[in-house]
């Protein structure tokens, strides 16, 4: 029998649709939208789609987005700036910088700048180690958007051995973090790893996060698993495809994310989710 495939359009949808009821709420009681301030610099075709999706989509649910569009000679001492004026405005709840960066800007040095309250990708370290300590913290789109696909795949964590394949502070730590604060007995694999096939076949809830077209194959799902596929690679055809062999998958796995389609539409929700939560927090705490 063939896997539940996870829609993410129709789920990111929900999450939209929930979102513009909170944002409505906090325009009657806060008198202003929450503020979404996207920072772009440089013309990465890639980075320029990403960006004006997240600005349209804030737009859509009623969130003040905003898109800075910097040329790539900006100096890191410029982007600094820009990013001090926005963590000092009130008006701005949220800040994002789109990555990669030019060469010449160092990315550490830009993410650190972000106050950790409106730090709504989550990569600041102070919101990484608030996530790693079970406190409530900012937390990485992609991995919140996974574990709401896994919530709505009716997947129960309790107990379940999950493996995250892929260490990455975007996606593989911050997502074993999550699955541990629901009670998942949790491993990290990567490409050192030894069989790593054999890994991932204990898996109950697997998490691909690598990067490499395809290379989950279906032998190394176990029967009836929960797959996650975060991968978004583009083959010689041109056709975007995941990190697990979806075709082959989707015949043995309990239930899949289809590549596009699926964790791709819910990273951009659940930003906007992030948006309303740093918004709360700043100004009632909540």
């Amino acid at each position: 029998m063939a896997a539940l495939i996870l829609d993410g359009k129709a789920i990111a949808k929900k999450v939209r649709d929930e979102g513009a009821g909170w944002v409505t709420a906090f325009r009657a009681q806060h008198g202003r939208a929450p503020g979404l301030h996207v920072v772009l610099v440089g013309e990465d075709a890639a980075s320029v789609v990403y960006t004006r999706n997240k600005e349209k989509a804030a737009l859509e649910v009623g969130i003040a987005g905003k898109l800075h569009r910097l040329p790539a000679a900006t100096s890191e001492v410029e982007l600094l700036a820009l990013l001090r004026a926005l963590c000092e405005d009130d008006a701005v709840d949220g800040i994002l910088v789109q990555l990669p960066l030019p060469a010449h800007i160092r990315e550490i040095a830009v993410l650190d700048a972000i106050d950790p309250a409106k730090d709504v990708d989550g990569f600041h370290p102070v919101n990484a180690g608030l996530l790693a300590s079970g406190r409530p913290a900012l937390i990485p789109c992609t991995p919140r958007g996974a574990m709401r696909l896994l919530a709505e795949a009716g997947t129960s964590l309790v107990g379940a051995r999950a493996v995250v394949v892929g260490r990455s502070n975007i996606v593989g730590k911050p997502m074993a973090q999550l699955l541990l604060a629901a009670h998942a007995t949790v491993t990290i694999a990567h490409s050192r790893t030894r069989d790593l096939p054999a890994v991932c076949r204990e898996a109950d809830v697997l998490v691909a996060a690598v990067g490499k077209a395809k290379m989950i194959g279906v032998d190394w799902v176990k029967p009836g698993a929960t797959v996650i596929d975060v991968g978004i690679n583009r083959q010689e055809d041109g056709k975007l495809c995941g990190d697990v062999d979806f075709a082959a998958a989707v015949e043995r796995a309990g239930a899949i994310t289809p590549v596009p389609g699926g964790v791709g539409p819910m990273t951009i929700a659940c930003l906007l989710e992030s948006t309303l939560v740093a918004a709360r927090r700043r100004v009632d705490g909540g």
